[in-house]
């Protein structure tokens, strides 16, 4: 969509493929992907010769998952770099199912107990928590359950590099030391050997508390041991915020009224050890935000949030907050990949094929997400579309809203008409268009645009 370098260019022109004719195809692939992203491989790529070409890169050798996600990685660190800060490594995970290309015969179990198989996808998404924008993905493991034994021990599952729980630490190993990043984890991520490789990492991080540690009270470590929840229970409230609830299945969206405690606690490691971690206590602040008086029927609002970030005002607990608030554009990331990308219906039926086809879907899906961020630009009521899209989409889709071609329309319009031309109504009392509805207005976009350029030909020719 970019005017100058293309959206392969710009994260897989790097690519180190063995030759230079691999990357110059990954890079149209990812471009053709962008226009056409929904369904299977075939619809994705509609003419035969490109998919057939599709095929022969993914069954080389040199095009692995790694491979295929490295120029994009760099070009993420790069943007990292650049930034001011702070950004959010946003880390989470989510099922890809695979249960049905029987061919596939490493994949590991997903669900709970169900005869389904696929990977864990652990995502590390950079965010930034001024708009919320993905910057881009940071690291992508895609993690194969391992089939343990029944009689495994404790001691024999904390050794084992296949266990689950290293997917947190493992997931920004290799990301910079920086205090400008901060790691955000939903309760997945309370491992002790999580909390303590981000505490010596030198970057900050907000994880949500999932387990009622033992902690000491203040970071000097005095008095009686206690546990966390009890603690800020006892802990007056602060401050307090509001909240938009997003709806979800059968239950509605509202707004609602929260407080806010906060205290600095030693946490104590575990007594039985699970993990990879030292003895010692590590020194954090503990925030409690809570809803003292729910609507009826709804579901009470709690978080405990950990955090090596400083907290000494309700501002400070504030802010925190603001960063856990953003993990949310990690479950849309899923979404997209899902929903947009249809990432669960390739069918390869071999998984070194299989796995870098992912990685590209990967990056590709993260294209959704701008559309809605460009489309909330709080200039983009003065800044002309041809900016940040080409002019013949200007005209193409201008035309059809109108009627007549309309070069000097701005960001604003453009994504007015192609939320509708995606199916939204922009009446008043709708909500701005998201991802989803934007996505189905560019792939539709992309038909016109070729039926136009059809068009062009046929009276050239004529």
């Amino acid at each position: 969509m970019a005017t100058e370098r293309s959206f392969g260019e710009i994260h897989f022109g790097a690519a180190e493929l063995g030759n230079k004719a691999r990357t110059r195809r990954l890079v149209m692939l990812a471009d053709q992907l962008t226009r056409h992203p929904s369904g299977t491989l075939p619809h994705k790529l509609r003419d035969p010769a490109a998919l057939q070409a599709t095929y022969r890169l993914m069954s080389r050798d040199e095009v692995t998952h790694a491979a295929v996600l490295a120029a994009h990685r760099e070009e993420t660190l790069r943007r990292i770099a650049d930034h001011a800060g702070p950004l959010l490594l946003v880390c989470d995970g989510t099922e890809l199912d695979y249960t049905t290309i029987t061919s596939l015969q490493h994949l590991g179990q997903i669900g709970n107990g169900e005869c389904r198989r696929g990977y864990i996808c652990q995502n590390c998404l950079v965010v930034d928590p001024q708009t919320r924008q993905a910057v881009g993905l940071a690291n992508q493991i895609l993690h194969v359950r391992a089939d343990v034994p029944a009689d495994e021990t404790k001691e024999q599952s904390r050794q084992r590099q296949s266990r689950e729980s290293r997917l947190w630490p493992d997931g920004t190993r290799s990301l910079p030391g920086d205090r400008r990043l901060i790691v955000v984890c939903d309760r997945g991520g309370d491992t002790f050997e999580e909390l303590e490789h981000e505490q010596r990492s030198g970057r900050r991080f907000v994880i949500r508390s999932r387990h009622n540690r033992r902690v000491l009270t203040g970071h000097e470590g005095r008095g009686r041991k206690q546990y966390l929840e009890s603690t800020l229970h006892r802990q007056p409230a602060a401050g307090s915020l509001t909240l938009e609830v997003a709806a979800a299945a059968g239950r509605p969206a509202r707004t609602a009224k929260l407080e806010v405690s906060f205290v600095a606690v030693r946490l104590l490691p575990p007594k039985q050890k699970r993990g990879e971690y030292g003895d010692q206590p590590l020194a954090l602040w503990a925030v409690r935000v809570w809803e003292p008086d729910p609507p009826r029927g709804a579901a009470r609002l709690e978080w405990i949030l950990l955090t090596n970030e400083p907290i000494g005002s309700c501002e400070d607990a504030e802010r925190v907050i603001g960063w856990y608030e953003c993990r949310w554009v990690v479950e849309e990331y899923h979404k997209a990949l899902k929903s947009g990308c249809n990432i669960e219906d390739l069918q390869f039926c071999d998984e070194s094929r299989l796995e870098p086809m992912i990685a590209l879907l990967s990056v590709v899906a993260l294209t959704l997400l701008n559309l809605r961020d460009a489309s909330r630009r709080p200039d983009a009521k003065i800044t002309p579309a041809h900016t940040l899209v080409g002019q013949e989409y200007v005209d193409v889709l201008s035309l059809w809203r109108h009627k007549e071609v309309r070069p000097t329309w701005s960001l604003h319009d453009f994504y007015q008409a192609l939320a509708r031309l995606g199916g939204h109504q922009n009446r008043k009392q709708d909500k701005q268009p998201g991802w989803l509805v934007l996505w189905r207005g560019w792939t539709t976009l992309q038909l016109l645009a070729i039926g136009a350029q059809a068009e062009r030909r046929r009276k050239k020719v004529g």
